[in-house]
């Protein structure tokens, strides 16, 4: 009688911790997301390209997700530092990542804690494309003659970073005209366009934003924009693609998360910030740089995989480059 008085006893009393965690389980599934704060990391330092873009979206994103959002910088190793810091936080959509190409050439030479499949894209922010251009007084007048004349010495190129995104650029852009190249680095993309105004270098590939004022005003000569279609503020530019070379390279800005954030809080986030992007204060920040919303701004699916084409991409050319181990 008594063992059967304690059976009864522990089944209830197992019974009651079952039925407790279930409440406690569909509680936490029926929680507002978002509910509290959320921080924006960024690698690079306050008041640069990446944190100027990172607070224009956040001006609308506020107020469609009905929370406060901050950024805080985690600067060093091209972005390895502030995904250390990503892995310490939960993976409750709570955490956004800022995400450039950078952080895609540091997990590809394995100077992260992370792999790119631990990456989730959440919105893309900005497309921005690469022109191939000369100076004004350049000989070379068309894409044909910087790649007639490249066939047996290489000019001088410049770029910003050895293995940037400019490099690796040029480098597939180098491999599908089958021509020599000589890459310049000068540490930022406005010195790059610098070098060229100045004439220290043959050719360059700025972004829009970097060299669409001297593209508009004839100091440089687009050859080319580096993408499959024209761009509609270039329509005289033509593409890489229809002078046939099917290589484009552009700079991105985007947010991510952490595999392992629920899917459904990926899609709150993703539908919030994209609605912000398409408000017309970001798609005037985007216009005052040359770029549209429409070519610019991408929620959850078109976004992850094109963070994963870029992966491949520059995984493809660092290894060419030698700068892969």
């Amino acid at each position: 009688m008594l063992r059967c008085t304690i059976s009864k006893s522990v089944f209830v009393a197992t019974g009651l911790a079952v039925g407790l965690a279930v409440s406690a389980g569909t509680a936490l599934a029926q929680e507002k997301f978002p509910s509290k704060p959320i921080e924006v990391v960024i690698h690079s330092s306050y008041g640069g390209g990446t944190d100027v873009t990172a607070r224009m979206m956040m001006i609308r994103s506020r107020r469609n997700l009905e929370v406060d959002m901050s950024v805080i910088a985690k600067r060093g190793g091209s972005g390895a530092s502030a995904h250390q810091y990503a892995m310490g936080k939960p993976k409750d959509g709570y955490t956004l990542l800022a995400l450039t190409q950078s952080h895609l050439y540091t997990i590809a030479r394995g100077k992260s804690p992370l792999t790119i499949d631990d990456v989730v894209g959440v919105a893309r922010a900005m497309d921005d494309p690469t022109f191939i251009t000369v100076s004004a007084t350049s000989k070379f007048k068309s894409l044909a003659d910087i790649v007639n004349a490249s066939k047996e010495n290489g000019l001088n190129w410049g770029v910003a970073q050895i293995g940037g995104t400019e490099h690796i650029g040029l480098a597939q852009f180098a491999k599908a005209a089958g021509i020599k190249f000589k890459a310049v680095a000068f540490g930022s993309g406005a010195q790059m366009v610098q070098a060229l105004m100045s004439g220290a270098i043959d050719a360059t590939l700025p972004n829009v934003s970097e060299a669409g004022t001297q593209v508009q005003d004839g100091t440089f000569r687009a050859l080319a924009v580096m993408a499959e279609k024209r761009l509609g503020e270039y329509k005289d530019v033509p593409t890489t693609y229809e002078l046939g070379y099917k290589v484009k390279t552009s700079t991105t800005r985007g947010y991510w998360v952490l595999k392992g954030t629920p899917q459904d809080r990926i899609e709150v986030l993703s539908k919030g910030l994209v609605k912000a992007m398409k408000h017309k204060v970001f798609a005037n920040y985007l216009k005052s740089s040359g770029l549209n919303v429409d070519d610019s701004v991408a929620g959850h699916d078109v976004w992850n995989k094109h963070i994963r084409e870029e992966y491949e991409k520059a995984a493809t050319a660092l290894k060419d480059l030698g700068l892969l181990k």
